[in-house]
């Protein structure tokens, strides 16, 4: 299992856990899970936290919590995404708090799992699915280098999806 280890100049990340929860909880019982599927109940926040934490015994690697170097507190998410070894792992991020957003936290977190992912997971290529009205999401994805593959077709669980492939 893949430890990772990174920072930025303003981030640290770290495995996910239970201190993790009631900030989760209150991430998708808000109107900013609307491009994932939510908002979500109690129940089904707790069973996406305990996903994302079993996602690294499954597969060696996955999501990180991004916390803020000088406050401690969690601002979201970054990481690879891998539910099917049959397709490439997915690049995925988001911040839990709209307080959070227009503050580079989100490209900075990205960058640097980025280049995890090439460096020590060993990836070459990744993608991100994105719902087609997430423009945020979509700029930050091209900021990142990301190219809209006009040729994808999205998945069942995510049906107005566009994908953005990466090289890494």
């Amino acid at each position: 299992m893949q430890q990772a280890r990174l920072r930025t100049e303003r981030l640290l990340f770290r495995k996910p856990g239970a201190s993790d929860l009631a900030p989760y909880t209150a991430y998708c019982q808000s109107d900013r899970t609307r491009f994932v599927g939510g908002p979500f109940d109690g129940i089904q926040a707790f069973e996406k936290l305990a996903a994302m934490i079993g996602h690294w015994d499954l597969r060696g690697f996955g999501r990180l919590v991004i916390v803020h170097r000088t406050t401690g507190r969690a601002l979201g998410h970054v990481g690879a995404l891998h539910l099917n070894t049959d397709e490439v792992p997915e690049l995925t991020w988001t911040l839990w708090a709209g307080e959070d957003e227009g503050k580079g936290y989100a490209t900075e977190a990205c960058r640097a799992y980025r280049d995890h992912a090439r460096t020590e997971l060993g990836f070459s290529f990744m993608i991100a699915r994105i719902v087609q009205d997430n423009l945020p999401s979509r700029r930050l994805a091209e900021r990142l280098g990301g190219i809209l593959n006009e040729t994808a077709s999205p998945p069942g669980w995510m049906a107005n999806a566009v994908t953005y492939d990466f090289e890494m």
